[in-house]
């Protein structure tokens, strides 16, 4: 079915697509995989002229009502696209509800889009890779679309990006750099003040801190105690090194004080993972984690008689998964540190990524031992470039992504919604507070980092939980519908958004049984607000959603 809508594309130089097969799962949207011709270089006629890359891009139209529905169009960011495919349940509903494509596009130097091939990492190579020239790939693509789907209307196939985390940042970018191609964006989890450098230098372990906190106010000082109980032995000499390899399980004995060190990075950017990705339910996202991880971590450490195997136990979730086989951990291969403080990863993913936090995206987050649970490790600009300098030859620019996208002054645009999760550690780099009418935050209680585009209808289906749903309304009267297992919850904020250019309006509805929510439809407002109370009144389940949709588009002309 894809085939057939993008096969004029293939008219297209140098954005060519070439078919290639894909097994879908059976329970999922199926789709099929282009490979789409991209410049290497967008920008410099001279450097590599018209020398092309593919880059890899999902593509279905399931639910596409051809020529007039709209382009769900997914930023990829650091990593395979089928892996960001695969944690968005939530766009592949709405876009069963709203009859839209689906394109999910892969960023240049993750996956399998490189532009030199096997050769891409190499320092004659990488300096390709950059925010402006992914950006420049999608705006490429999106142009060819709208064009050779015929939608050749401006009322017809608007564009809606969605994103997240550093596919949020894009997501929003895409809005305020390309309006003339993207009409509204979904940024999730999108530190945009963060990696601007706006926000200040300890927050983001501080918040990691606080995720073990809500768990149970005694995990984040068994933590630190731990910390304390090494640095103890450590003074000891290599009998006290001896001890702690011994006790946390690792593969070879701690030889001096920098490996000591790289232990702590090991334990840090465990415990960063689980409470990035403390979702409510079993994941295999990043690791193979159980539900809601950080309470799973703060058992394990509260319930052991040692501490340090205790320790060892919790951060080797993030290593080991709920699963693993590991009978020891091999600190060195499990965890390579970067420019990002926060983790990299592994692979040449993580080369790309760590080069990008060399150069434009700036993360100089640190710790000190008294906001957050960790040893002091302060991460400064010097030691940013000392690194950057030594393994790729780059001084990063600490100030460009603030002149490059707008900083805090992002006022100008409009048709933005920024979600974050009151348990991302992430959360306070990002927007938190509306901007304006378009520009509109939300928070999403007990949702860690992009829990909204991994959820179905919200609900997120793919547990065996149910849990307590609260509803809170933006801007308006609010209703409520809950249920309980009695240990979980979340809450999530809705909202009634006026939107300018053809731009999702969100109508929330809640649907006949078991509390299926959220009928949206999208259309073009001529500057009146819908207010959300024309919606949530309405939930007799004898009603048809029809006529929901009918009363509350009659209710935007009164």
């Amino acid at each position: 079915m894809a085939a057939r809508v993008l096969l004029h594309v293939l008219l297209v130089a140098p954005l060519t697509f070439v078919c290639s097969s894909s097994t879908p799962n059976p329970a999922d949207t199926p789709y099929n995989v282009r490979y789409v011709e991209q410049y290497v270089d967008n920008f410099n006629f001279a450097s590599y002229g018209q020398q092309t890359y593919m880059q890899k891009v999902l593509v279905s139209d399931a639910y596409w009502e051809k020529r007039e529905g709209p382009i769900f169009f997914y930023t990829g960011n650091e990593g395979p696209i089928t892996a960001f495919w695969e944690a968005s349940g939530f766009v592949k509903e709405l876009a069963a509800k709203f009859k839209a494509l689906l394109v999910f596009a892969e960023h240049r130097y993750y996956g399998e889009s490189l532009p030199f091939g096997n050769q891409s990492f190499t320092k004659e190579n990488i300096g390709l890779l950059s925010v402006e020239q992914a950006m420049a790939d999608y705006a490429r693509l999106m142009t060819a679309l709208r064009t050779h789907l015929d939608c050749k209307s401006p009322d017809v196939c608007p564009i809606i990006t969605f994103g997240g985390s550093y596919g949020g940042m894009l997501s929003a970018y895409m809005r305020f750099k390309y309006p003339n191609l993207v009409a509204g964006a979904l940024a999730a989890s999108a530190p945009i003040y963060l990696v601007a450098g706006l926000t200040e230098g300890h927050q983001f372990f501080q918040d990691v801190t606080e995720d073990f906190r809500k768990s149970d106010a005694r995990c984040p000082l068994k933590v630190q105690s731990a910390f304390v109980e090494m640095e103890e032995l450590a003074a000891g000499g290599q009998q006290g090194l001896k001890e702690i390899s011994d006790r946390l399980q690792l593969c070879s004995p701690l030889t001096d004080k920098k490996d000591l060190s790289h232990l702590y990075g090991w334990v840090r950017n465990s415990f960063t993972t689980l409470a990035m990705l403390d979702y409510p339910y079993p994941t295999d996202f990043e690791a193979k984690l159980p539900a809601n991880p950080v309470n799973v971590a703060c058992g394990l450490i509260l319930n052991s008689s040692d501490l340090l195997k205790g320790l060892s136990k919790a951060a080797g979730l993030a290593y080991n998964g709920t699963d693993g086989t590991l009978e020891c951990f091999d600190i060195f291969d499990e965890f390579v540190a970067c420019a990002d403080p926060t983790g990299c990863g592994l692979g040449d993913d993580s080369t790309a990524w760590d080069y990008q936090a060399c150069t434009e995206v700036s993360l100089l987050e640190s710790t000190n031992n008294m906001t957050d649970m960790f040893p002091p490790d302060n991460y400064t600009a010097e030691a940013r470039t000392e690194y950057c300098r030594a393994k790729y030859g780059v001084t990063p620019r600490p100030g460009w992504m603030g002149v490059q996208f707008w900083g805090k002054n992002i006022l100008s645009s409009s048709n933005i919604i920024f979600s974050n999760g009151d348990l991302d550690p992430w959360r306070r780099g990002g927007v938190l507070t509306n901007v304006s009418s378009s520009l509109v935050a939300i928070t999403i209680e007990g949702g860690a980092h992009h829990l909204d585009l991994r959820c179905v209808m919200l609900i997120c289906l793919c547990s065996v939980h149910l849990w307590h749903v609260k509803y809170h309304i933006w801007g308006g009267q609010g209703a409520s519908k809950q249920f309980r297992d009695g240990t979980q919850s979340m809450t999530y904020h809705i909202i009634s958004l006026h939107m300018k250019y053809h731009i999702l309006h969100m109508k929330y509805h809640i649907l006949h049984m078991k509390y299926h929510i959220l009928h949206m439809r999208y259309h073009v407002l001529h500057g009146v607000r819908i207010p959300m109370s024309q919606y949530f009144r309405y939930f007799d389940t004898t009603e048809t959603t029809a006529s929901v949709v009918q009363r509350g588009m009659s209710a935007q002309h009164t």
